[in-house]
């Protein structure tokens, strides 16, 4: 898909629709997004036929015998909406860095990082994707240009170009910028070798960035999501070595737990020899399908081990977060009304309020 496709495809954010390919609606402005659950709440889908059917007004759970299992779902998730509703989310003391790694490949780290960056921005909180992946995924879904000619996280890595030029705001969302990845980064992990302090070159270039903000009399951030690809080569290290904290999606499969015990080893090593001040804040349990007791048993398993690190906000398999992506969106603005964006929502809010 060309650039120039993607952007008639693009949907106001924040809007409602039955679907991605429904014609545009007006505008919302991003910070209003959690305002949106009100209506949201006050709508019901007929999700039993069809998740292409527009919602209807009017709030219809009174009306439906909650014995079904379709009707307990539905109320739950009506309830999940109203906790949600009005809520604001405080803002950190200072920037928190977030790098968000899991070694297995496939397990959403991609789609959590934008989506919960796309939640807290919309709550008006200032956020910052880095994309490290070669892949270029995060990228995409933020609607962010990341072709070859594009500056990108990799002449900051490797050229020594200043962060402030190369990101670029989501044309989306409000409060929500990227420094994007290209295809050059297949090659950086090479180049970085003969650099001098090449596991610290991203967090010296986020310090000067930050400094640069001040300076410059622009809000500081809130929030810097670095989303890694499925390695521990350099490009892994330099975001361990610029963050804080290490936030783990596990999908709820078996070959899940086996990676997250290596990674949580490699984790050690750069507290040990890179960075002291790197912890493993948070855990989110991704691609949960409620109908297997193999799902059940992995999330049980992982909050037996992890009580402290692992959201309450468990994401479910849902096609409209894997169709987001396709529009250049995250499936916070594709579709808000999903029970995918609104686990992403509950996950962000977690996040800000720990």
């Amino acid at each position: 898909m060309t650039s120039s496709e993607a952007s008639t495809q693009r949907i106001p954010p924040f809007v409602s629709l039955g679907s991605a390919r429904a014609m545009v609606a007006p505008s919302i402005a991003p910070t209003d997004s959690w305002n949106h659950l009100n209506s949201v709440t006050n709508r019901s889908k007929s999700a039993a036929v069809s998740r292409e059917t527009e919602s209807v007004s009017g709030n219809i759970m009174d009306s439906i015998d909650d014995s079904s299992p379709i009707a307990r779902d539905l109320a739950h998730e009506n309830k999940r909406r109203e906790r949600l509703i009005g809520r604001d989310l405080p803002k950190p003391e200072k920037t928190r860095v977030f790098t968000v790694s899991n070694q297995k490949g496939g397990v959403g780290k991609t789609t959590t990082t934008v989506n919960i960056a796309a939640a807290l921005a919309a709550a008006g909180l200032k956020v910052l994707v880095i994309d490290i992946d070669p892949q270029g995924n995060a990228s995409t879904a933020l609607g962010i240009e990341h072709h070859a000619d594009v500056d990108s996280i990799y002449d900051v890595l490797i050229n020594d170009v200043p962060l402030k030029d190369v990101v670029a705001p989501c044309p989306d969302i409000d409060n929500l910028i990227c420094a994007p990845a290209t295809i050059h980064l297949a090659g950086a992990e090479i180049e970085l070798v003969s650099l001098v302090a090449r596991e610290q070159r991203l967090r010296r270039a986020i310090d000067v960035y930050a400094k640069e903000r001040e300076k410059s009399g622009e809000a500081r951030l809130d929030y810097i999501f670095i989303d890694c690809p499925p390695s521990l080569g350099l490009l892994t290290v330099n975001a361990f070595c610029a963050a804080s904290e290490v936030l783990i999606p596990i999908q709820c499969e078996y070959y899940a737990l086996e990676g997250l015990s290596q990674l949580l080893k490699n984790i050690e090593m750069i507290q040990k020899h890179l960075n002291a001040d790197l912890v493993v804040s948070t855990i989110l349990l991704t691609m949960y399908d409620g109908r297997t007791n193999l799902a059940a048993q992995v999330a049980a398993e992982v909050r037996q081990h992890f009580p402290d690190q692992v959201l309450g906000a468990v994401v479910p398999r849902s096609v409209r977060i894997s169709e987001a992506p396709s529009y250049q969106q995250t499936v916070m603005t594709y579709d808000p009304s999903s029970s995918g964006a609104l686990s992403y929502l509950e996950a962000a809010a977690e996040i800000a309020e720990r």
